[in-house]
């Protein structure tokens, strides 16, 4: 392959995988990891091939799948242990290339291109593949091509412990047939759209027009279009997964609920986690959102851009609430979330004065004034508006999906 040699290395069914691994009574066994089976949001996190084999897969209700197959294991998640295998399995990784990018606890990209003097591509994914199964126990699939989008496709093309290649000459023969759901990026919602335009394939989707593509799909339509073509010329950035975009929370309820009361409650509930967060990594962002899922699974999300940014607790509580009240109509909900998007570092950022804000700022006038007086005698370092040290991502109360930064955090330090 000329040009960039790009792996993408997926771990298989990793928490169950790293159970097994554990405790190797539970190998060959029909495994699942999931929630609390005695509530509703009780969730099937992820699950072995053997328990798939019977028809159990990922977000499946816990006692759904019981009923499937009564004989099927559950085992709460050990978070910790995960976090672990995970490092161990970062740190072979990176053992190669320093050009290793995160993309979640268990997955990642990586460019070996400056490898291919001494390694074949196959034979190098051989290596880690076979490195990871001795060392740890635990299974992967490689996927290896000239980009991310290839090498994401190409890894989900042969499980457990596949390796597999894509070149973009390969593409025509055996990515274009499958319907567009398939193709990574494109949920229900845009392939609903697609659907609408009559491009039902990802090889519609490569030919159609790209002036009607622009226009009904805008910029993502465009990316996703040039992807569907084999396109891709993002980087393997070991720092972008450091880059938060947005910070949310969300949560499944016991039962359909239809209560304004109780859903005023629950707003503000994961406002104050939402804020938390945002207090823990120093972010603020100007986008509240809100999700809701109904009864019959129909999913919806309504936003709003303020002027300033959002942190605190009750800001984001009345934004959210706001936009609950104003396009809900009633319908019973099973799942409710809300997010702050666009964030940046509360250090960094800028904020405009309006009458509801000037007074707050003229009260700092004075103290502005000694600043840069004491500036001009000692130098601009001398003093700086002060700040609250960064929290640990441990304070944030996180998702754990994001908690396992802080692992490669200490890595780089």
């Amino acid at each position: 392959m000329a040009g960039r040699v790009i792996f993408h290395i997926d771990m298989n069914s990793f928490y169950a995988s790293v159970e097994q691994s554990h405790d190797p009574a539970l190998k060959g066994k029909a495994l699942a990891i999931a929630g609390n089976p005695k509530e509703r949001r009780g969730i099937i996190v992820t699950c072995s091939y053997e328990a798939r084999a019977h028809g159990i897969y990922t977000t499946m209700q816990v006692h759904e799948a019981k009923r499937k197959y009564p004989a099927l294991i559950l085992m709460p998640p050990n978070f910790e242990r995960y976090r672990a295998a995970s490092k161990a399995m970062f740190d072979i990784l990176r053992s190669y290339t320093p050009m290793v990018e995160p993309v979640s606890i268990d997955e990642a990209f990586l460019d070996v291109t400056d490898l291919m003097d001494e390694h074949s591509a196959p034979a190098l994914a051989e290596e880690l593949q076979h490195r990871i199964k001795a060392e740890l126990d635990l299974p992967c699939s490689i996927g290896i091509a000239p980009n991310k989008f290839l090498a994401k496709t190409a890894s989900d093309m042969k499980k457990p412990m596949g390796i597999t290649i894509l070149r973009k000459r390969d593409i025509q023969q055996l990515l274009w047939p499958l319907a567009v759901i398939e193709m990574h990026g494109i949920g229900d919602s845009t392939a609903e759209k697609l659907k609408r335009l009559e491009i039902l394939t990802i090889g519609d989707l490569a030919t159609a027009n790209p002036g009607l593509i622009k226009e009904k799909m805008g910029k993502n339509g465009i990316r996703l279009q040039a992807r569907a073509k084999g396109i891709d010329s993002r980087e393997v950035d070991p720092e972008s997964i450091y880059d938060t975009k947005s910070v949310g929370t969300s949560t499944t309820l016991p039962i359909d609920e239809t209560d304004e009361l109780n859903l005023q409650k629950i707003f503000r509930q994961l406002s104050e986690k939402v804020a938390n967060r945002l207090e823990a990594k120093e972010l603020a962002g100007p986008t509240v959102s809100i999700q809701t899922r109904s009864s019959d699974w129909q999913n919806r999300t309504r936003s709003v851009t303020l002027k300033n940014t959002v942190w605190k607790a009750e800001d984001i509580n009345r934004n959210a609430w706001h936009l609950f009240t104003k396009h809900w109509n009633g319908e019973p909900l099973r799942l409710v979330g809300v997010t702050v998007s666009n964030v940046v570092d509360k250090g960094e950022m800028t904020e405009q004065l309006s009458l509801f804000n000037f007074q707050e700022h003229a009260k700092d006038e004075p103290i502005l004034d000694l600043m840069s007086k004491l500036e001009k005698k000692f130098g601009k370092s001398v003093l700086s508006k002060g700040t609250k040290l960064k929290k640990s991502n441990f304070d944030s109360k996180t998702s754990f999906s994001k908690d396992f930064l802080d692992d490669h955090d200490h890595d780089r330090k």
